[in-house]
């Protein structure tokens, strides 16, 4: 069977591969627009752009789980190596495509770490930004009540600092 699946497999590392790096230059987009402009336009459009990716990277994982699924084998790593031992041993050339699973990990780690820098540096603009309104609108440094989920409650007594 895993010569029926093997070249299906081959395409599939292949493709995630290449959207991997496409993800991977849209993060550093993001981390350049962050630290540059500030223009939320520009983020949102990479934000959209790396939804589409990953929604991409979350279909080739469901039909790798489905080509491991025929030879009876788990969506995990070293579900990926038996595969590549089977299909050497079948006599099929695996160098390339071990290849392409070692590069498709380590930009996918790349990815990892730089959504979370990014999405630490998106928290910070944020916090940044509500704490300047609320100084706009007169509200104190620290919010002094709390609601029964423990979360802040807005003050009902504030004052407009100024008006525009």
């Amino acid at each position: 069977m895993i010569e029926k699946t093997y070249p299906i497999s081959e395409k599939l590392i292949f493709n995630a591969l290449q959207l991997a790096q496409q993800l991977h230059q849209e993060l550093n987009r993001e981390a350049d627009a962050l630290k540059k402009t500030q223009q939320a336009e520009l983020i949102n459009n990479i934000a959209a752009n790396k939804k589409q990716l990953v929604a991409q990277l979350e279909q080739f994982n469901t039909q790798l789980t489905q080509v491991l699924a025929t030879e009876k084998l788990p969506n995990n790593q070293e579900s990926i190596k038996e595969y590549f031992k089977r299909a050497e041993t079948a006599g099929l050339s695996t160098a390339e495509s071990t290849g392409n699973w070692t590069q498709l990990m380590l930009v996918c780690a790349d990815c990892r770490n730089l959504n979370e820098q990014n999405g630490a540096g998106i928290d910070l603009l944020s916090r940044h930004t509500k704490r300047s309104l609320d100084i706009l609108k007169g509200k104190p440094e620290f919010a002094n009540t709390y609601g029964s989920d423990g979360s802040t409650q807005n003050d009902r007594y504030s004052h407009t600092l100024i008006s525009v």
